[in-house]
């Protein structure tokens, strides 16, 4: 038997694939160093798992209501007015396994069969979620001399009469760009001009350092046809935890509430529990993290910028370095093999993010100074090597 026609579209994840690589050589005995994976090396804080726990010990264990608890929905209602001066309820908000799943519920709501949605380009892999609802994703090629952050002019020359909505995603992945009032409210209002709907996933919105990125809700009168994601991964390092959330109109949340009824059901009680402990209990954790990614972007940027051939901007936000390689002229995916194969160390090639993402590799720094130190001298020595190779 055949699979459906339409999975012959859908990519596979291209930092999947070489975690599965990655994870083969070591089941081999190989020893690799992990750069790929975007993933706090932290683990969740003790109150967050204590939370989890207790909820589990009073036999939170069935299903829940798939909108998310009440008392987690009020929760994020309640911290982002604080936070953004903004007023929600609860209807207002959907709790789901993870953010990704957000993201899938708001596409599949949104869009119907061969609807455009214009994403900005390089980016994290939206355009198998895009497929697999229906939709068909159109690339917008930013530049890396404009911080990768779309120009008007270039935005409206993608719209057409099919075009449903616009993909947001910063600070980015795999780019760190961020984006500045100025630039988002340019998008802001020619979204509103042709009628579009704004998704905007902000999950890295924690994970800033010089300055913040811009967020929708900067412009309130913009909420009616936005979606706004994020969730607990990055910022309370709860990655395996998959808790994450979207915030859109009322009537939005009432269609993806259909579509997790129809998928996923619900999301355990416990891990709820836990998201509620997050956002109820001490934050230095967030700063201390933020302040620790920031010291090792710092490293990661000036060892991948010694290496001759190499140049990489200084991302604003996320964790997530991006260096140019294209004087190097190997393609990226035979590069990442290559590190993979030679050096022991998995990173992601930028061919996989999308249009502008060829010539890059992505490599992660949340993982230890060592881990950095080590892995981009040994990126610095496959380097070398292709240099006298040619």
């Amino acid at each position: 038997m055949l699979p459906a026609k339409r999975m012959s579209k859908i990519p596979p994840s291209s930092t999947l694939k070489i975690l599965r690589l990655a994870k083969e050589l070591e089941r081999s005995g190989k020893r690799i160093l992990h750069l790929e994976v975007g993933e706090p090396d932290f683990d969740t804080p003790e109150h967050i798992k204590r939370a989890a726990e207790e909820a589990l010990r009073k036999g939170m264990t069935k299903y829940t209501p798939s909108p998310g608890l009440p008392q987690l929905r009020e929760k994020i209602a309640e911290k982002l007015g604080e936070e953004k001066g903004v007023d929600l309820k609860q209807e207002n908000i959907i709790v789901t396994p993870g953010a990704k799943h957000a993201i899938f519920c708001a596409l599949v709501s949104i869009l119907d069969p061969e609807d455009e949605i214009i994403i900005p380009s390089p980016c994290w892999t939206y355009e198998a979620i895009v497929l697999v609802a229906g939709g068909k994703p159109v690339f917008l090629r930013t530049k890396e001399d404009e911080g990768f952050v779309p120009k008007p002019e270039d935005l409206e020359r993608k719209i057409t009469k099919k075009t449903k909505a616009i993909l947001l995603n910063y600070p980015s992945n795999p780019t760190g760009a961020i984006i500045d009032r100025s630039a988002l409210e340019d998008i802001l209002l020619i979204a509103k001009k042709e009628k579009l709907w704004i998704i905007s996933d902000e999950i890295y919105e924690k994970l800033t350092y010089e300055k913040r990125s811009a967020s929708i809700f900067d412009f309130p009168d913009c909420l009616d046809r936005s979606v706004y994601i994020s969730g607990f991964s990055k910022t309370y390092a709860m990655t395996g935890w998959r808790l994450g959330y979207a915030v859109a109109p009322a009537n939005l949340i009432s269609e993806m509430i259909k579509i997790q009824e129809a998928t996923t059901s619900c999301v355990p009680g416990f891990v709820q529990m836990a998201g509620i402990a997050a956002l109820d209990g001490p934050q230095d954790f967030v700063e201390k993290m933020r302040k620790e990614y920031w010291t090792r972007r710092d490293l990661s940027v000036y060892l991948l910028n010694s290496i001759e051939g190499v140049s990489c901007r200084k991302p604003g936000g996320a964790f997530y370095a991006f260096p140019n390689m294209r004087e190097i002229g190997t393609a990226s995916v035979e590069f990442c093999e290559r590190l993979l194969q030679e050096e022991g160390v998995a990173a992601v090639p930028g061919s996989g993010f999308g249009p502008g993402g060829e010539g890059h590799l992505r490599i992660s720094f949340a993982t230890s100074p060592d881990v950095i130190r080590e892995g981009i001298e040994k990126i610095k020595s496959l380097v070398e090597r292709i240099r006298k190779e040619k």
